[in-house]
């Protein structure tokens, strides 16, 4: 039997409450020191005994954007992509809307045709509204096109048949919403999220647009350039945040023809409950969007960039045939679901056509390369790492820490860890695209160019002040001297690591919990323009004004083992050291510290557990800030080339390694 507690959740206006509501025992256990700390959440319901409940792993693909040029669809990346997914075992695919570019017949055709193999073979389909579809289409065409493809099972919203449904595939709910319909929909989602929260431990949201976005996002063309009186997003628009960071929503969607992974952030004030030290780890009040990529024939600029008053981007990738690009890209994503934990892969082949008639060229035999990944359960701890760019004179504002440290994370059976050090020196840079947001006079909600700037730094980004700074510019938003708006300057933007400390339960190869640590392996200090050229971060300064000192952000000096490579099978992390604490059951004197060895996604099975060092390469001594850098007097000659890993025997039950990559590890038998 064993202690969880995410089964009940107390419920209020934003409905089930708490962002850590985890598995553990009643005890002391450490936390991690995150953002707004003394305001975050937990569940205020004590947890239940019961059995550990077993489902069947789920892997959810998700296909982009797939209208071609004319009416047709973009077939080649169409079947890439899928033939990707069906390699990697996808049982499900989410495609997230654009399935055609007009909406005619003959391109539901094209596309059904192409999607039915896949579907015969045992993939399941779960198919939503693109603006393609809902500008173009009639929703008779759709349906008669789409019933075969939407699971009998799906439960629909009321009014929207067809159009917003969800399923329940074994502990995963998937809610589906066609485009534009987040405002009108909202309620329902609410009613459903809370209806089966206790049946449930994952809920996947898919769009054709999303609330932020990066190109687009219903914030900036609703509410900030929203007709006035129109007035439900923007009503609505901090319960929906609050609501999907607290059930620790992961939201995939199209529309914007280009990759993007960001956290985004979630107002802790509304149905603010309390938190005691028993009530488990934290996790961070924020939500996953995942903006999937693409797979048709075009590709769009960075616009605005990256939204700091709601957004923290981890990964960014566009590829637009244009100022320095010179192929378009297909994007292949993968959620592997497994009980409480999950495993995301995402990749990307390049390609140069245009045309259907073309031929499959490069995809014909695409060279796919790991753009995207993350590992992680519903029990965790979390921080954000920003980039070891930021000028000195904003270093003291509270959360912007490039050191690889965080407090104390418990596991179920007491076990305890925490990073220690290190410095974050190899991420990502990314440029954006001057743009203009505009307003109608006696139309738009704003009345002015000055009002319009006040809901801009309202709703999407942050003005800067010296207690607030804004990382990518001094100078984030103008009201245009002539004209009615304002203007959003090109910038450089550093992209943040998202670092989670998620523990998994012991098996039978280990004395332990086991912790899985995920975030640190995800950049190798590649430097794009906003078309997806690239730049050297080395040589190349940013843009103007693009620092928070008003200067142009500096060349970045990257670490040695940085390959500046999109193919994350050649990234290095920054070395950092992890902590590992012994619960009080395990017998340390046969203990010692290893990793899992098998392949990523697998889960921590009965084998390939490896020590770290040889137990005579072993350090006794506690850690010492600086001593990963300069190495360790006691240490064997030996030893040299060995991961340095030391034993606190004057605690007694503390271990500590230095480490560069995402690892999985536990205590295991001597």
């Amino acid at each position: 039997m064993e202690y969880r507690g995410r089964k009940k959740y107390g419920r209020g206006l934003a409905g089930a409450v708490g962002y850590g509501c985890h598995r553990y025992r009643w005890g002391p256990l450490g936390l991690l020191l995150v953002i707004g700390l003394s305001s975050l959440t937990a569940c205020e319901t004590k947890p239940e005994y019961r059995d550990q409940e077993s489902f069947q792993p789920k892997r959810i693909g998700i296909l982009p954007d797939t209208q071609g040029d004319g009416s047709t669809v973009s077939v080649h990346p169409m079947r890439a992509v899928l033939e990707k997914l069906q390699s990697e075992g996808a049982d499900i695919i989410i495609a997230v809307g654009d399935l055609t570019n007009h909406g005619t017949s003959f391109e539901f055709a094209q596309w059904t045709e192409i999607a039915s193999a896949y579907r015969e073979a045992g993939i399941e389909f779960l198919p939503l509204m693109g603006n393609h579809e809902t500008s173009h289409a009639y929703a008779v065409e759709w349906i008669d096109a789409m019933k075969g493809f939407i699971p009998e099972d799906a439960v629909h919203m009321g009014g929207a048949e067809y159009h917003n449904y969800y399923v329940i595939r074994e502990n995963v709910l998937i809610v589906l919403l066609k485009y534009g319909d987040l405002p009108v929909a909202f309620r329902w989602i609410r009613d459903v999220v809370n209806r089966h929260r206790e049946e449930v431990e994952h809920i996947i949201m898919a769009s054709h647009d999303g609330l932020i976005g990066a190109k687009y996002g219903q914030t900036r063309e609703q509410i900030v350039q929203g007709i006035r009186g129109e007035d439900l997003l923007m009503d609505q628009w901090e319960e929906i945040r609050s609501f999907f960071a607290r059930n620790d929503v992961i939201w995939v969607q199209g529309h914007e023809h280009m990759y993007q992974r960001s956290l985004i952030s979630a107002p802790v004030h509304v149905d603010p409950v309390s938190w005691r030290r028993e009530d488990g780890n934290y996790r961070m009040p924020y939500y996953t969007q995942i903006i999937s990529g693409n797979a048709s024939y075009k590709g769009y600029e960075f616009r605005y960039g990256e939204r700091e008053r709601v957004q923290r981007v981890v990964q960014q990738k566009m590829n637009t045939m244009e100022n320095g690009s010179g192929a378009f890209d297909a994007n292949a994503s993968l959620l592997t679901v497994d009980n409480s934990r999950i495993d995301y892969r995402s990749w990307a082949a390049e390609h140069t056509i245009q045309h259907n008639d073309e031929g499959p060229k490069e995809l014909a035999e695409p060279e796919w390369i790991l753009i995207d990944t993350f590992s992680r359960t519903t029990d965790r701890c979390e921080q954000l790492v920003y980039p070891n760019s930021i000028p000195s004179s904003t270093r003291p504002v509270l959360h912007h820490d490039v050191r690889y440290r965080t407090s104390s994370c418990g596991g179920a059976d007491g076990s305890v860890a925490r990073l220690l050090d290190g410095v974050n020196d190899t991420f990502n840079r990314v440029e954006s695209t001057t743009r203009e947001i505009t307003f109608r006079p006696g139309f738009s909600r704003a009345e002015s160019s000055e009002d319009l700037a006040r809901l801009a730094w309202q709703y999407l980004f942050q003005r800067h002040q010296p207690w607030t700074p804004n990382l990518n510019s001094s100078v984030r938003l103008e009201v245009m001297e002539q004209g009615d708006g304002v203007i959003v300057p090109e910038t450089t933007i550093d992209l943040k690591e998202h670092l989670t400390l998620s523990w998994l339960p012991a098996n039978g190869s280990t004395l332990s919990d086991r912790l899985m640590i995920s975030g640190t392996q995800m950049q190798t200090g590649v430097y794009s323009n906003a078309w997806g050229g690239v730049k050297d971060m080395e040589r190349d300064p940013g843009l103007e004004r693009s620092g928070p000192d008003g200067n142009p952000k500096p060349p970045h000096r990257l670490p040695e083992t940085a390959s500046r490579s999109w193919d994350l099978s050649t990234a290095v992390a920054d070395p950092y050291v992890l902590q590992f604490d012994a619960g009080p059951d395990v017998d340390v004197s046969r203990a010692e510290l290893a990793y899992y060895a098998g392949a990523p996604g697998e889960g921590g099975g009965q084998v390939e557990w490896t020590p770290f060092t040889r137990p005579e390469c072993v350090v006794h001594a506690p850690y010492e800030e600086g001593l990963m850098s300069r190495g360790h007097p006691e240490r064997l000659g030996s030893c040299e080339g060995e991961p340095l890993v030391g034993y606190d025997s004057d605690r007694g039950n503390r271990w500590w390694v230095v480490l560069q990559s995402d690892v999985e590890i536990a205590l295991v038998e001597r």
